[in-house]
């Protein structure tokens, strides 16, 4: 049977497949240590499980609107003012299947075939799937280390265009959890005042910020932020509930009316008795759960960033946000590791799983081949593990 080019030209997700392979590894009776896995190893808080169980019992398994129950984006509304300062009516929002479902419908919404789309390297490898497949074009936006791979207004400034349709933001950011400052994101929305750029601002991991650094929506910055941004986010990652798919789009009403509309014939309506579990989430015991997982990941993540420092050709910013590492380790690139010659990330991750059975993600899916990706959503026993392992390996 004839497959369409579309789908031949979206290439596997990069952490499926290592998550993948390091599973196959295991189930070999393998032992390995993986930081692949993009979601927390904490289990969905129990009083979430229990309202979508209450939920069950009382029947609440039928259709409901496409863009969800109006008690759950109402719920959203008011947690998207109480803690961003955003204030959005529920008919501007509507509940996506998980964050990529939102990314994908959002970008359906608003994109036609020829529009650029700003994406700043490093991105998540979702990110330039999803505009290709809206008929997009990507246009990459090169970043330094030096300035935690995050775009100046210059940069910004010298990449619009005409045909610049979006600036994808994602802060907290996968791959490397670098996080703008509030100042440096004023800057960027100086640079998009008089143009017809719109934000796709990414903030899924905006619950998950360490030390000193300070989180804020894009779209709270100004009047003229508010109405170009959609704003992005979920459950997946605060509260522990990546399997049950439930993200959500905030912004102008006509896009979030589209997006509604797409949805219709998309998916209908989010899992029924999952949005009852997400209106319990934003209740009164979110923030102490919240906070005991963010607490842990911050001494994790710093461990992680200082072992990696410690191990002679490794660099790696400390994360602000999110649960990722991700070390420049092309110093160690031409050498040849237990027979295999390291040319990449690629071949790097590759001979890392192979030779040591540690899995993480190389740095190319994300756009930045010198780079590698560890995730610190592991216990610490493990991440210490995994850490001797690969300093282990690369002293060879």
């Amino acid at each position: 049977m004839k497959i369409s080019q579309r789908a031949k030209s979206v290439p596997p997700s990069a952490t499926i497949a290592v998550t993948a392979r390091a599973k196959e590894l295991k189930a070999q009776g393998i032992d390995v240590v993986g930081f692949g896995a993009g979601e927390p190893d904490f289990d969905t808080p129990e009083y979430i499980k229990e309202a979508a169980i209450r939920a069950l019992k009382e029947g609440k398994t039928k259709y409901t609107p496409a863009a969800g129950i109006i008690e759950l984006r109402t719920a959203i509304a008011k947690k998207l003012e109480r803690e961003n300062g955003l204030k959005y009516t529920p008919e501007q929002i509507v509940v996506n299947i998980g964050g990529k479902h939102s990314v994908y419908e959002a970008m359906q919404a608003v994109l036609d075939p020829g529009d650029e789309v700003l994406l700043p390297r490093p991105y998540w490898v979702t990110y330039p799937e999803a505009i290709k497949l809206a008929g997009a074009v990507t246009k990459i936006v090169e970043t330094d280390k030096a300035n935690s791979y995050k775009i100046t207004p210059q940069q910004l400034k010298k990449a619009i265009t005409p045909k610049t349709a979006m600036l994808i933001l994602n802060s907290p950011s996968n791959p490397g959890g670098f996080m703008y400052t509030p100042d440096e994101l004023r800057a960027v929305a100086k640079v998009l005042e008089g143009t017809n750029v719109c934000v796709m601002s990414d903030e899924i991991y905006e619950k998950l910020v360490y030390g000193d650094s300070k989180f804020i929506s894009f779209a709270a910055l100004s009047d003229d932020a508010f109405q170009r941004t959609l704003t992005l986010n979920g459950l997946s990652k605060a509260f522990s509930m990546t399997g049950w798919r439930l993200g959500y789009t905030a912004g102008p009403l006509d896009v979030i009316k589209a997006m509604s509309r797409l949805q219709d014939h998309m998916t209908s309506n989010p899992v029924t008795f999952a949005q009852y579990a997400a209106i319990a989430a934003f209740g009164p015991q979110a923030d102490a759960t919240i906070e005991k997982m963010r607490v842990e990941f911050a001494k994790r993540g710093k461990y992680m960033a200082d072992r990696l420092n410690g191990i002679k050709g490794v660099w790696c910013a400390e994360p602000a946000g999110a649960f990722y590492c991700f070390p420049d380790v092309s110093a160690h690139f031409g050498r040849t590791i237990g027979g295999t010659r390291i040319g990449d990330s690629m071949q790097f991750a590759s001979a890392l799983l192979e030779q040591a059975n540690v899995a993480l993600v190389p740095g190319l899916p994300f756009g930045c081949g010198d780079n590698v990706r560890l995730s610190f959503a592991c216990s610490m026993e493990h991440i210490k593990k995994g850490l001797d392992r690969l300093e282990q390996w690369l002293s060879q």
